[in-house]
């Protein structure tokens, strides 16, 4: 082969590679953008501030001052699209067991006494999230409810529809068909601190809309019971029965989080209140929106804490990972080599501290997504990769 047709080879080669790089490097930043975008129906319109401009927003306010004389401005901007929510189910009470005996049905037949019957009713907040109609509000304030009345600020009502729940994070979707709605902006948990001001507004007790004003106090909450996923933010805002489903929203109007629950002795605010962020409500309520529930991964075991007598007993230095307490028979994990008695220690290789954090980083992963875990087993070091399957949704 002469000098000629080599240069012309390692040139082929070099624009070949550099293609192949081009596009790699394109489509890490469109997965890098899908990841932190949930994917949206085309029929949906969202009106949400981009990262850069939230971001600016915040340290803007936080560098001019402690805040402004008033969040009027921000509350008008929002609270057109946060609704009251009615629900109404019945109930059937079960008679007493005494009048079930053989003995009594002998003596009073047919004039035995039926079951009876009652509408119990409820109330909640939501968040209308597009101009379509949807509404962002909590599972618990629409559980198992017969009717669903939606109130909106301009004196308007419609009947919801429930498009789709997710019991694991507490949160659910409805729709209404109404014209001319207002929709909130949406912003981004991410870039709040400790400190910022933030406001609440919801139907506490049903005496209508109200809004209320504090501080973010904390973030990232969890293991609070509340529900299996949680990563909530934690407010001084006062929140109260009938709070749930509604806005928190920053001093510039943008929901940042959905309120949940209540720190409580007494049944009313006591300063510490939980908000699901609206970064987690995103994805969530954008599978719900397409398949009607939220698809997350799993592999099939069962999990629990390492404590420090567990980690002598496993003879381990320190307390770390957590431990392989059952694996159901073919499932993911199973196929996979797991057993019980093995530790993990690592998931994708980040370390794990604790059984909540390692079934979060399991149920991000897609269904079909190979993940790499390692684990302990006798003292040595194992990596294995189960492939998700698709996570149950809960009975009930």
């Amino acid at each position: 082969m002469n000098e000629t047709n080599k240069k012309e080879n390692r040139n082929n080669n070099l624009s070949i590679l550099l293609k192949y790089t081009l596009l790699g490097i394109a489509s890490a930043f469109v997965l890098m953008y899908f990841m932190q975008h949930p994917f949206w129906p085309a029929n949906v319109t969202l009106k949400e501030v981009n990262d850069e401009e939230a971001r600016q927003l915040a340290e803007d306010f936080r560098r001019n001052g402690i805040g402004t004389p008033s969040y009027a401005a921000a509350v008008e901007k929002a609270a057109p699209a946060v609704v009251n929510i009615y629900t109404a189910k019945t109930v059937t009470e079960d008679i007493s067991p005494m009048l079930q005996d053989p003995l009594f049905r002998r003596f009073f037949g047919d004039q035995m006494p039926s079951p009876r019957k009652h509408t119990e009713t409820s109330l909640g907040s939501g968040v209308i999230i597009s101009e379509e109609g949807y509404i962002l509000t909590n599972n618990h304030v629409i559980e198992k409810a017969d009717e669903i009345q939606v109130a909106l600020r301009d004196g308007r009502n419609a009947l919801a529809q429930v498009v789709g729940s997710d019991p694991e994070s507490d949160l659910a979707v409805l729709k209404i068909r109404l014209g001319k709605l207002p929709s909130i902006i949406l912003g981004h948990s991410a870039t709040l601190k400790v400190g910022d001001v933030v406001l609440a507004i919801g139907n506490p007790f049903g005496v209508g809309q109200t809004v209320t004003m504090g501080i973010i106090s904390a973030t990232g909450r969890d293991r609070l019971g509340l529900s299996t996923f949680e990563d909530f933010i934690q407010t001084d805002a006062a929140i109260n029965p009938g709070n749930s489903g509604g806005a928190l929203i920053n001093a510039f109007g943008h929901l940042v989080g959905i309120n949940t629950a209540i720190f409580s002795q007494t049944g009313g605010s006591q300063g510490i209140g939980f908000a699901i962020p609206i970064d987690d409500a995103k994805d969530i309520t954008a599978q719900i929106i397409e398949h009607g529930h939220v698809v997350r991964g799993w592999i099939g075991i069962e999990i629990q804490n390492m404590t420090p007598a567990l980690a002598e007993s496993f003879g381990l230095d320190e307390v770390r990972g957590v431990i392989v307490a059952g694996v159901l028979r073919n499932g993911p994990a199973d196929q996979a080599g797991f057993r019980p008695g093995d530790i993990i220690i690592e998931i994708e290789g980040e370390a794990v501290s604790d059984s909540t954090s390692a079934v979060k980083r399991i149920a991000k992963a897609k269904p079909g997504t190979r993940v790499e875990v390692t684990v302990l087993r006798n003292g040595r070091e194992i990596t294995l990769e189960p492939v998700t399957s698709q996570r149950p949704v809960p009975a009930g």
